[in-house]
């Protein structure tokens, strides 16, 4: 914080103040009387233009109470701005902001703190410290470690959780109690690091490298309550934020409040709003999953008595058809079928002999009349030569020739005797003489 333009008032402490010379081991001066002489000695001081950045800015019933910080070192000094005087601020002042501010003053004699009141303020510019975080920001965005792509899911149930946290601190007991109220059966493995200060980072990447490194560990929550601005700053810090984005173990951020917001929030695989929102966000409700699993029961159990129904159902439906419940109908018919056919078969087997007897019949008397058998059967012969030739012509049987003549029944060798005149044959009536 740089002062400018102070001019103080002349004077010294009137009235009831108490000088040094004035006490002594014997003749102490109250507290009140001391805080007194301050404040007395602390009004006579005019006001003074200061240029810092705010760090921490809460307002209550309309005034700020809030605090400024030196640009170049860890000086500070918390300050008072009225709602009054606030009405004639731009309305977007906020943590962060470099601005510069008229203030005077004031001390607190009941409970002995110093303070300024602001009585006018107005921007500079992008505060350095948020300026700094701001390029960190962006160029951790570029890398891609806020990419959601490579944020690490959850464990439904985590055997262990790893917490990180400072030692009896609020956001270890809101975890701890708000976890083992959902799941009573969760264990945690606590390790203690600073949340604030020089010593904060350090710790902090030493914490998260043992419990990164511990098997057992299923999730990890860097748990810390609500505070200053300035006193955050640890959890924005390069070293911790990239440790953060390296780790294998899912890690879940849970930094102050709703509205803080340090860089690690932005690369951690869960932001939690606060260490509370953290507890339920990484142990499941054991009254929501009972009654899950009651749901899912009750739902199975009514598709099941719905499916046992529906084949019931069908099982009746198959069993009351004819085919199963009079199976031997379906023989019976299927026996007076064959009966028929075998008896159709017969019939047809019998019209067909009988017709091919009859066919047979007349082909043979066909046959019989066409046969030379029946010329024989009249009386007729039929005369062979020797070489089985058929006679024919009288010239074929000169005389001598040894012939055979067949009758209806058998046949008879002969000689031919020559030709006999065709006359004489005819006159006695009887067949050509061979």
């Amino acid at each position: 914080m740089r002062v400018a333009n102070f001019v103080p008032d002349d004077g010294t402490p009137t009235g009831d103040a108490v000088h040094p010379r004035d006490s002594g081991p014997d003749t102490p001066t109250s507290v009140a009387r001391f805080n007194d002489t301050i404040r007395a000695f602390i009004a006579n001081w005019g006001s003074v233009w200061v240029e810092g950045e705010i760090t921490s800015w809460n307002v209550r019933g309309g005034n700020v109470f809030g605090r400024l910080k030196d640009l170049s070192t860890d000086a500070s000094v918390s300050f008072r701005l009225w709602s009054s005087t606030r009405r004639r601020l731009a309305e977007d002042m906020k943590v962060g902001d470099h601005v510069v501010a008229c203030v005077k003053a004031d001390y607190f004699v009941k409970t002995g703190d110093f303070t300024v009141v602001v009585s006018a303020m107005r921007h500079v510019g992008l505060g350095e410290q948020l300026e700094r975080l701001e390029r960190l920001r962006a160029q951790l965005r570029r890398e891609g470690l806020f990419d959601p792509a490579r944020k690490k899911p959850l464990p439904f149930l985590p055997h262990c959780i790893g917490l990180i946290t400072g030692e009896r601190s609020d956001a270890e007991r809101d975890v701890h109690r708000n976890a083992e109220l959902r799941w009573p059966g969760v264990r945690f493995r606590t390790v203690h690091a600073a949340v604030q200060g020089d010593r904060c980072v350090p710790e902090m990447l030493g914490a998260l490298q043992v419990l990164d490194a511990d098997p057992e560990v299923d999730v990890i929550v860097i748990a810390r309550g609500g505070g200053d601005p300035q006193q955050l700053l640890p959890f924005s810090d390069e070293r911790l934020v990239r440790a953060v984005a390296a780790a294998s173990t899912p890690v879940v951020s849970a930094i102050g409040h709703e509205n803080d917001h340090p860089l690690l929030d932005d690369v951690a695989d869960l932001r939690a709003s606060t260490p509370t929102d953290a507890a339920k966000r990484v142990v499941p409700d054991v009254a929501e999953q009972r009654a899950l699993v009651a749901q899912l029961r009750a739902r199975l159990t009514t598709r099941l008595s719905m499916r046992v129904s529906h084949d019931i159902a069908q099982l009746e439906q198959l069993r009351s058809r004819p085919v199963l419940s009079r199976p031997e109908e379906l023989v019976e018919r299927r026996a007076h079928e064959i009966e028929i056919l075998v008896s159709r078969g017969r019939d047809t087997l019998d019209r067909m002999l009988s017709e091919g007897a009859l066919r047979t019949r007349e082909l043979r008397a066909s046959l019989r009349a066409l046969s030379p058998a029946a010329t024989l059967a009249r009386g007729y012969a039929i005369a062979h030569l020797a070489d089985g030739v058929i006679l024919r012509d009288a010239d074929q049987a000169p005389a001598g020739t040894r012939l055979t003549v067949t009758l209806d029944r058998g046949s008879v060798a002969a000689e031919s005797l020559g030709e006999v005149p065709e006359d004489r044959a005819r006159d006695r009536g009887d067949p050509a003489p061979i």
